[in-house]
Order: structure tokens, then C-alpha cells, then sequence
């Protein structure tokens, strides 16, 4: 098969795909996640139910599929806080923030049967362990500068930090969040 049209069914399918993941996202945030069937997605997408059923066998399965791109999404945008040119204080400052800010977002947006459906299993555990590995590297460049809590391992103190932050889910505004960093950075400053 000529590489081109390869790329083209490739194309169309990877479109296909980010539609189903989108309509569905849209269906089960306006309508909950119980009133959301696989006909109404197929109609809502433009495609037949048949071509649906090649790409996810039920809605449950599109739904990780729509976790794992969010996730995804979040973990790329931490890496590029944490790979930015400039000090390590105000790296780890800023993929706190936005962290916690993520946290913040879901806490409101999110139902609880939703919420308890998608943050279990292997790829959210994946995902937690990605971000504490991320904000223990920055720990350590934060370390070597001495801006850093030395009674402590890094990895502990990582743990707490993304323990901390996500209390952010349940405050009502992105002051109290940025508040919230405030103090779990103050938690990891050297003792004075």
C-alpha cells in the first residue's frame, strides 16, 4: 500500500477517534454518565454504530480513553513547566501551581461517579507515580541551590507535596489554591 494513503487512513482514523473521544466527553459531562448510550454517541459523531464498535466495544472503555488523553495532555504540560530555562525554585513553583490549579479544575468540573470510575487503575497509578517522579527531580535541583529542607528524602517530600495539593479539588478559587502552594512550599523550605 503506498505510504501516502497509509497516512491518509491513519489521518482519518485518528480523527475519527478524537471525535468519538470528544462527543463523549461532552455527552457524559452534559448528561451524566448513566444517560449516555452508544447510539447517541455514534449519531452525535456522524458515524455509523457499527464503525463505533471498531474503535470501543462501550462507553466505559471511550471514557479511559478520554482520561488517558487528559492525562496525557497534564503530564506534558508539567514536563514542559518543569523543563522551562530558569531557576529550579521557580520551575517547581510553577508545576505546583499548576498542579494544583489541575486538581482545582477537576475537583469543580467532575461528578463523583465519573471521578470513581476514571482515577483507578494502572494508568492513573502510572500517571501518580510520572508526577511524583517529575516534582522529586525538581526537589533535587532545588536541593543542590539549598532552598531546600534537608531532615527530608526528596521522594517523601514529593509525595507530600502532591498529597497537599490535591485538597486543591475542593477550594472555591484559584487564590486559595495559589495559597495553598504557598504553604506547601513553605512546608519544604529549609528550617530557619
Amino acid at each position: 500500500m503506498p505510504k501516502l494513503w497509509t497516512e491518509t487512513i491513519e489521518t482519518h482514523r485518528h480523527a475519527v477517534r478524537e471525535t468519538i473521544l470528544d462527543v463523549t466527553w461532552g455527552l457524559v459531562t452534559e448528561r451524566g454518565l448513566l444517560a449516555v448510550t452508544m447510539s447517541q454517541i455514534a449519531q452525535k459523531a456522524g458515524i455509523g454504530r457499527a464503525t463505533l464498535y471498531k474503535y470501543f466495544p462501550d462507553v466505559e472503555a471511550i471514557l479511559f480513553a478520554c482520561h488517558e488523553r487528559h492525562v496525557a495532555e497534564h503530564l506534558g504540560r508539567l514536563a514542559e513547566l518543569r523543563n522551562r530555562p530558569g531557576d529550579a525554585g521557580t520551575r517547581l513553583r510553577g508545576v505546583l501551581e499548576a498542579y494544583a490549579l489541575i486538581a482545582h479544575h477537576r475537583g469543580r468540573h467532575g461528578t463523583e461517579e465519573l471521578s470513581a470510575l476514571l482515577h483507578r487503575g494502572e494508568h492513573v497509578d502510572r500517571a501518580q507515580q510520572q508526577i511524583v517522579d517529575l516534582i522529586r527531580d525538581l526537589l533535587v535541583d532545588v536541593a543542590a541551590a539549598d532552598g531546600l529542607r534537608d531532615d527530608v528524602a526528596p521522594d517523601e517530600l514529593a509525595s507530600y507535596c502532591l498529597h497537599a495539593l490535591t485538597a486543591a479539588g475542593s477550594l472555591r478559587s484559584e487564590g486559595a489554591v495559589r495559597r495553598l502552594v504557598d504553604v506547601t512550599l513553605a512546608g519544604i523550605s529549609p528550617q530557619g
